[in-house]
This record gives C-alpha cells, sequence and structure tokens, in this order.
C-alpha cells in the first residue's frame, strides 16, 4: 500500500473523529471547534470522513454556508484528481 493511501485513511479517520468530538461538544455546549479548522482538515484530504462523519452524527448538515464551503472543497479536490491522472496517463 503506498503512503499516499495510508494518508488518506489516517487523514479522514482523524476528520471523522473530529466531526464527531464537534458534535459531542456542541452536545455539552462546550467550546467548539472552529467551523475554519473542520474545513482545513477536510482541504487536507479528510472529504470522506467528514462526509461520513456529517450523515452518522447528523452534524453540520443543515447549515449551508458550511455545506457550501464543503461541496467547494470536494469539487476542488475532484478537479485536483482529474488533472492528476490524466498528467499520468500521458
Amino acid at each position: 500500500m503506498s503512503y499516499f493511501f495510508i494518508y488518506l485513511i489516517i487523514i479522514n479517520g482523524f476528520v471523522f473523529l473530529l466531526y464527531g468530538y464537534d458534535k459531542w461538544l456542541a452536545r455539552r455546549k462546550g467550546k467548539r471547534i472552529a467551523e475554519k479548522t473542520l474545513h482545513q482538515w477536510t482541504l487536507l484530504g479528510g472529504s470522506l470522513g467528514a462526509f461520513l462523519a456529517q450523515k452518522i452524527f447528523r452534524h453540520k448538515t443543515l447549515k449551508k454556508s458550511f455545506q457550501r464551503t464543503y461541496w467547494l472543497i470536494v469539487i476542488l479536490q475532484l478537479i485536483i484528481v482529474i488533472v492528476l491522472v490524466k498528467i499520468s496517463i500521458r
């Protein structure tokens, strides 16, 4: 298994747990994790972990501004993957 896939497994697991922890804090009225921080970790490759956490924990699914930024990150990541695949085919 390449280091890149190991990285993706780790970052997505971390982001999943980060969303879960933020949901836990939200229920207890504790100090929350900044949305900017959640988005930064998602941008670093944790979009699948973020997606699963949003569905499982029902966290950040109704906030339109958060969802808009999340999906822009996902689209950006897909564009990067498509470009890298095209470059590697040549």
